[in-house]
């Protein structure tokens, strides 16, 4: 689990194709390793990925097919930088939203624009994955935390702050780019809900107002 608030940005230094499969060897910058073991989790440009060789400045992580075929990898060159996340612990300030480095999908840039000392960001969504992204709701962009502030259909509008933008790579992005998207996973769970609900009621289960009636809900 991780909380889409970028510790460094590291690089890619190399990509070995394994069959549909990558092997992946990452530079990673300023982030601090020494309390990182073999299998261990680092969101890497938002996606969850496992230690499986320590090096002196970086890390190697497999990545599998399901993955690659999700995720930005499938198109990334050797030099490219990507956002680096170690994973939570217990004492970790929750300074962005839960993220859990399953990304859901590619967006995709559309604009960028200066607005005061803010830079705005508008995307595209695909049409499955839109109906997760609400206003003022939280997704993560290549691992990055943010608050949507517009949606229009399957369009979204993020206002990135000098600070994110110094500490990620959101500056590197233009328009028609490809960006790892991972909607919020309270959404999902509650879309989940309501349609194991749904089923009940039809099947003459068990219904939330019956719970409610029996004063087990409120």
């Amino acid at each position: 689990m991780f909380t889409g608030i970028i510790e460094a940005v590291g690089r890619l230094s190399r990509i070995e194709r394994r069959g549909d499969d990558i092997r992946l060897t990452v530079s990673s910058g300023k982030l601090d390793l020494n309390d990182v073991q073999l299998g261990d989790s680092i969101a890497t440009n938002g996606v969850c990925l496992t230690v499986v060789e320590r090096l002196a400045d970086g890390y190697v992580a497999d990545i599998s097919a399901e993955t690659v075929s999700l995720t930005g990898f499938n198109h990334y060159q050797v030099g490219q930088a990507v956002n680096l996340e170690k994973a939570v612990t217990p004492s970790t300030r929750l300074g962005g939203h839960l993220v859990s480095g399953h990304v859901d999908g590619l967006a995709r840039v559309l604009e960028i624009s200066a607005r005061g000392q803010a830079t705005e960001y508008w995307l595209e969504a695909p049409q499955a994955l839109a109906r997760y992204i609400a206003h003022k709701g939280s997704i993560a962009i290549d691992g990055v935390s943010l608050t949507v502030n517009e949606v229009s259909g399957n369009r979204f509008r993020l206002t990135i702050v000098p600070h994110t933008s110094g500490e990620t790579t959101m500056p590197l992005l233009k328009a028609g780019d490809r960006v790892n998207l991972e909607v919020d996973q309270i959404a999902r769970y509650l879309e989940r809900l309501m349609q194991q609900t749904s089923a009940e009621q039809a099947s003459g289960g068990v219904s939330l107002a019956q719970l409610a009636r029996a004063g087990f809900i409120r």
